[in-house]
């Protein structure tokens, strides 16, 4: 079996069994996390960093982990909403004037976290480059039409999202998303969670090993969407971009240590970040029924996947969070080999998110 380090209550020996399995069978390197109420009972990884399997995944490894990065966009909007300053039941364009161009004014802030909003995809193809160039990837944006009805259909909006949101959140807050997360959420949690990547954390990155099939989130689901391939993460200028849709870096400890904001009532570790009525808004449905881009069916909320009153997401590849408000149990499974065996992702983080329930 897998030699696996950190720290588990043994309430939660279920979870180092399926984190261990998950190395012997399919990982290269793996971390997995779980926090109850809002305190780590689960902080564990193994494996190795690099594909050769010479260098050790360490405590304080991190690698990309794509669309789980939506989680912490989606936060850092319901915070702005608890304190007041957005409103997200209001029109895009209150914040951002120049979305409302092209029958975009009934487009609400809900609906983008909602992924109802009309532009799963750029109109205009769209560059990789480009997605690293702010005013040119919101400012395509905000030219073009919506392709639905805004409300009525769901639509995954892989790379869109982040940028809509991004920009709201700029747009109120005068800072970037990747500052404001990091100066908003990540510094006061102490959280090892970044969007836009400082050269000084280079060293501690396990790059990306991409699937040898692939079922991509991220490369074009229509004509507008760059070609994005899994090794992109791998570059330089992927890692400093602020992509917030996508180009997050962490470890499985910092994903549920955030997260575990919306589990434990808006409080973790003595710094709190959303009132209990604001956790609440997550679990607003946006919408439930078959998504048209993933095929498949999904309930959206407030920027989260819903089941019942446990809120979730995951990354291209594997890496997952769920949050479940009634039990205060937000377990993360964070590694650096994709698997990809369909658009919903695998079971690698199912397995370690069902053995974290045999602990509570």
């Amino acid at each position: 079996m897998a030699q696996l380090e950190g720290t588990c209550d043994p309430r939660f020996d279920a979870v180092r069994d399926a984190l261990a399995a998950s190395l012997d069978n399919d990982d290269v390197g793996a971390s997995a996390a779980v926090f109850l109420h809002g305190e780590p009972v689960v902080d564990l990884w193994g494996g190795y960093a690099d594909e050769a399997r010479t260098r050790p995944w360490e405590r304080d490894t991190i690698t990309a982990v794509f669309s789980t990065t939506k989680t912490m966009t989606a936060l850092c909007a319901l915070i702005l909403a608890d304190r007041g300053e957005l409103d997200l039941d209001a029109p895009v364009a209150r914040y951002w004037p120049e979305f409302a161009a092209a029958g975009k004014e009934g487009v609400l802030v809900r609906h983008v976290l909602g992924h109802t909003a009309g532009l799963p995809t750029w109109e205009k193809p769209l560059t990789v480059e480009q997605l690293y160039d702010w005013p040119t990837a919101t400012g395509l944006l905000a030219e073009q039409a919506p392709s639905t009805e805004p409300g009525a259909v769901g639509a995954y909006h892989a790379v869109t999202q982040g940028f809509l949101i991004g920009e709201v959140v700029r747009r109120v807050t005068g800072r970037g998303l990747g500052r404001f997360f990091a100066e908003e959420v990540a510094g006061p949690l102490g959280a090892d969670f970044h969007i836009g990547l400082a050269a000084e954390h280079d060293h501690r990155v396990a790059p990306v090993i991409p699937a040898t099939t692939t079922v991509p989130e991220l490369e074009a689901r229509g004509p507008g969407n760059p070609h994005i391939l899994a090794d992109t993460a791998n570059t330089e200028a992927w890692r400093r971009a602020d992509i917030p849709s996508a180009g997050g870096f962490g470890n499985a400890r910092s994903v549920a240590a955030v997260q575990a904001v919306l589990a434990s009532g808006g409080e973790v570790g003595g710094v709190r970040l959303l009132s209990a009525a604001g956790c609440e808004r997550a679990l607003e449905e946006q919408f439930a029924g078959e998504d048209q881009v993933l095929g498949a069916p999904v309930r959206y909320g407030m920027g989260y996947a819903l089941r019942g009153r446990v809120c979730s997401w995951g990354g291209w590849g594997g890496s997952v969070v769920t949050a479940d408000l009634d039990t205060g149990l937000t377990v993360a499974y964070v590694m650096n080999r994709m698997l990809e065996q369909g658009p919903m992702g695998d079971d690698r983080g199912l397995s370690v998110v069902m053995a974290a329930y045999s602990g509570v």
